[in-house]
């Protein structure tokens, strides 16, 4: 199965998030700093968005069946915008806690033993991180690469939070432990932002360039057979699959065997230059007037002209 390297990869991502989570929290607990505190508050619900997401890999991976003809790969738009979600409600909880111990004062201790249990947190992210990334790369998965820029975006606000401690230990500046924690919650914001602006493109079946760039290289070169042209040109990628929609128009007189023929090599020339899994659906057309071919749908649908829909 294709989505077991990446299967793989989510439960390996949930056991060390669960790991790095209890170091931060107790980096937190002996160090009473809201950086660390932010800094744990991001991995608590970071846990919880690969625990999301792991379930959105095993649903997305189910193929088609009689209630879902298109299969479940959809949701991984949904998965990836949860993601981008947590990451956004992570950031304002570390600007809330941020302004409350800016507010009620600070109580900073054991600065040294709170850096390495922290340190320690931020290099196995950095590990993970680099690992959910090659994965989903190489899977072209992603929700294990929205999961690995998430790890990746925890690795930064583990060293903000390590230098911020350092630097307040040899300074006593305790006021660089709410600037810092501010700052970098802006920053996981905009990852997150990020994210959930991918989701939502993915939703509204937003044109994916590079698929078609692809697709229409292949349809400005010299068209098989008896095929004339081809127009009305649709396409959606989800997850793994490129669903591809266009009408053909063939020369007068050929029969439907030979142009079907015909649409079947354009139909592999796309397919082929396409990664991932293919759907083409094509239209065969006579040659002559756009209207006059397609004069039975006239009036089918009365609050739309016929050229909105052939």
């Amino acid at each position: 199965m294709k989505s077991s390297s990446a299967k793989t990869a989510l439960r390996i991502s949930l056991l060390v998030s669960f790991i790095s989570l209890c170091l931060k929290l107790s980096g937190f607990w002996i160090t009473s700093s809201t950086t660390a505190l932010s800094d744990a508050a991001e991995s608590v619900i970071h846990l919880l968005a690969v625990a999301f997401v792991y379930y959105g890999l095993l649903l997305s991976a189910k193929p088609a069946d009689k209630k879902h003809l298109y299969g479940h790969e959809r949701v991984e738009f949904l998965s990836v915008g949860i993601e981008g979600a947590v990451i956004i409600i992570a950031g304002i909880t570390i600007i809330y806690q941020s302004i409350d111990n800016y507010l009620h004062g600070y109580d900073l201790q054991q600065l040294m033993n709170g850096i390495y249990l922290i340190g320690g947190a931020g290099i196995i992210n950095l590990a993970l991180g680099s690992y959910l990334m090659k994965v989903g790369q190489r899977e072209n998965n992603m929700i294990v690469i929205s999961n690995g820029k998430h790890t990746l975006t925890d690795v930064w606000t583990s060293a903000g939070a390590v230098v911020t401690l350092l630097i307040i230990r040899f300074t006593d500046f305790v006021l660089l432990d709410s600037l810092v924690a501010g700052a970098l919650a802006f920053y996981i914001m905009f990852e997150g932002f990020k994210l959930l602006r991918y989701s939502i493109d993915g939703l509204m079946d937003s044109r994916n360039p590079k698929a078609d760039r692809k697709i229409r290289d292949i349809l400005t070169r010299e068209h098989p057979g008896s095929m004339m042209s081809v127009h009305n040109l649709r396409h959606r990628t989800t997850g793994n699959t490129t669903w591809i929609e266009l009408h053909a128009i063939f020369k007068e007189g050929v029969s439907l065997e030979d142009a079907h023929d015909d649409a079947t090599i354009l139909e592999k020339r796309l397919i082929n230059n396409l990664s991932g899994d293919v759907i083409v659906t094509i239209h065969l057309e006579p040659e002559g007037s756009h209207e006059d071919v397609h004069h039975p749908l006239k009036d089918a649908d009365q609050k739309r002209p016929l050229e909105d829909f052939i």
